[in-house]
């Protein structure tokens, strides 16, 4: 039997930067400097996403995908997973007014 994991929605998603700086860059054992050289990128345009000020966007996604090995979808999908949780949260109230409307 498959098990559908569920995230929580009260819990903030993490932004894929965090995973970069956290996760990808200790393991494999290079500096800031190195991994953007290494995406095509500017040192600085990295070290927004890793701080989470700047989203990955589809070409960074295909760059750090190609780099990491494991494809442009799973940081998007994290990035979009962050987009709509800020999103959700900033316009909860506006969205509690808007009704569902069903087609018949």
């Amino acid at each position: 039997m498959a098990y559908a994991a569920k995230r929580n929605p009260d819990i903030k998603p993490t932004h894929p930067g965090e995973i970069l700086k956290n996760d990808v860059l200790p393991a494999v054992e290079m500096s800031v400097s190195d991994v953007a050289k290494a995406l095509g990128v500017s040192r600085q345009s990295l070290h927004r996403i890793l701080a989470g000020r700047a989203a990955v966007t589809p070409e960074m996604a295909l760059r750090i995908g190609k780099f990491c090995g494991n494809g442009p979808e799973l940081w998007l999908r994290m990035q979009e997973a962050f987009d709509l949780w800020h999103a959700k949260k900033t316009i909860a109230s506006d969205l509690a007014r808007i009704k569902t409307v069903r087609a018949a």
